[in-house]
């Protein structure tokens, strides 16, 4: 790869700044690609951004910013989107910073200070290579401190025509994909959070998320997946359709790949559901829809007796396991449930029972 120092005024940088969503960010007179499909959305705060201003004002040195040439001459910004970002908006007047203790937006200053900003000199590395090289470099690369995540790493590697369309649905803030499923998913769009959550569902595990995106990166549009995520949540609308803030983080997408042909009911799962959410024995509330799925009680994380109820059961009983007939320390018993759980049955003292370990992992696994 062939690097070249360079250095670039604010004032050519800011030349025809641009940004739409659809046509993406663009600067330097229209030649710089601020954001390709491969970077990730705007996410510095105010305090880093009014901080890379501060920066400039006082003259003291950004980090050095990566640019890639293309064969066209044109650029794509590699690495310093959030700082390139920031100095923008500011010459754009979309926000203010304190000078001398007064909130100042660029067309506030006196022209001496806008000169100073405009002529502040940035240090970019322009770099030529060819395709593999550039991602190889863009992987390794730490954007202002900001580690990047796994699925930012992924569209670097996979950036192409199926990846700007997943970004419209998936990855912008207030994106679709946000508006519709924000109840249900953790994380943030612009983090890349809903689009890895909807390609690993659409995955099921059968293939990667990288292989998925591999396999369709030169696609027209991402219009299967966009379909997929919109059936999931549908899905969940129409069988557990009162929403509770526990339904937010649940894996919803291989709950449907596994039981979107399953004759539920809706308005019987909704007063199992009610039952369940008030049962002091159910521990775990969230794992309440996946156990209505699948009868599996450990998804429930059932309220366990505690050291006194054991100690009770164990005096009780004289040690005696009641199913072996035999005498055991207490330390080589477990408490089960008199009346399993499932039939009813309640964690409380009378209903505790010391077992020998072999006996209640025999009847637990029956």
């Amino acid at each position: 790869m062939k690097i070249e120092l360079k250095e670039i005024l604010v004032r050519d940088l800011v030349e025809g700044y641009i940004d739409n969503q659809e046509d993406g960010v663009w600067g330097y007179g229209g030649k710089l690609n601020i954001r390709p499909a491969y970077q990730r959305e705007f996410v510095y705060n105010d305090e880093k951004r009014n901080e890379v201003i501060q920066t400039i004002r006082k003259g003291f040195p950004l980090n050095i910013m990566y640019w890639f040439k293309n064969k066209d001459g044109n650029f794509e910004l590699l690495d310093g989107q959030q700082r390139t970002i920031s100095i923008c908006r500011y010459v754009e007047n979309d926000f203010s910073i304190k000078w001398d203790g007064y909130e100042l937006s660029f067309h506030n200053l006196t022209d001496d200070r806008r000169e100073k900003i405009l002529n502040y000199k940035l240090m970019v590395y322009i770099c030529e290579g060819i395709d593999e090289e550039v991602i190889d470099w863009f992987k390794i690369i730490n954007i202002a401190g900001e580690v990047l995540t796994n699925q930012e790493i992924l569209n670097a590697v996979h950036t192409g025509t199926w990846l700007t369309d997943a970004k419209r649905h998936f990855s912008k803030t207030n994106c679709a994909a946000y508006n519709l499923g924000k109840d249900y998913l953790k994380g943030s769009p612009i983090r890349q959070d809903f689009l890895e959550t909807a390609i690993k569902w659409i995955c099921d595990e059968k293939i990667s998320i990288d292989k998925y995106m591999s396999l369709h990166q030169n696609d027209e549009n991402a219009g299967e997946l966009w379909q997929y995520f919109q059936n999931v949540i549908s899905w969940i609308n129409i069988i557990f359709n009162n929403y509770r803030k526990e339904m937010k983080g649940i894996e919803w997408g291989f709950l449907y790949n596994k039981y979107k042909y399953a004759d539920l009911n809706a308005a019987k799962i909704e007063e199992r559901v009610k039952v369940l959410m008030e049962d002091d024995d159910v521990s775990n509330k969230k794992g309440i829809y996946e156990y209505l799925l699948d009868g599996n009680e450990k998804h429930l994380n059932i309220r366990a007796f505690s050291d006194s109820m054991r100690r009770s059961a164990y005096e009780r009983q004289n040690g005696v396991c009641p199913h072996y007939k035999k005498t055991f320390e207490i330390k080589d018993m477990e408490a089960d449930h008199i009346t399993p759980w499932s039939k009813g049955g309640k964690t409380v003292p009378e209903n505790c029972q010391m077992l020998c370990k072999n006996c209640n992992r025999t009847k637990s696994g029956k």
